[in-house]
């Protein structure tokens, strides 16, 4: 029986839309003007890598009509946002919680510009499989460094 295949979450603010990054191409009358700093190169190189990926955004679905086209991705799972208003620990992501859920007992990563310390504390101590957490630099996005890192754990992680 194989394992099942380690997730990747991603978040599109930050991590795929750069804050400090100038538009790329020309936008689509009426089109947000955010969606000019996709980089296009990015959705090859995430669907190269081996396992599930899944938006962990505030976009939710609309990461599938507006981001996932541009970046030549299919239309993949979304994390919903949590209805519940369970108190959190003081500095715990919001995501933190749904996404260890939404893996169960898979390994997975993390790509998201709002990692702290305190869901890595969280993640070590509550999620029962291996997990990265990469924080991406808002201002560049995913460089080709973290996309890197991304595979060679991924790739330790298929040898164990």
């Amino acid at each position: 029986m194989t394992a099942p295949r380690p997730i990747l979450f991603l978040d599109v603010d930050g991590p795929l839309i750069p804050f400090g990054a100038a538009a790329r191409g020309p936008l689509v009358h009426g089109g947000n003007p955010l969606l000019g700093r996709l980089d296009p190169a990015v959705g090859p190189r995430l669907l190269a890598l081996p396992c599930a990926l899944v938006w962990a955004t505030t976009w939710l679905d609309e990461a599938n009509t507006a981001i996932a086209p541009r970046l030549g991705l299919p239309s993949l799972p979304v994390v919903d946002r949590p209805e519940d208003d369970a108190p959190a620990p003081r500095g715990l992501h919001w995501k933190t919680r749904p996404l260890s859920e939404w893996a169960g007992h898979r390994p997975f990563v993390w790509l998201d510009d709002e990692i702290g310390a305190m869901d890595r504390l969280w993640i070590e101590s509550a999620h029962p499989a291996p997990a990265l957490l990469l924080r991406v630099d808002p201002a560049r996005g995913l460089t080709e460094e973290d996309l890197t890192v991304t595979e060679e754990w991924l790739s330790l992680l298929s040898r164990r």
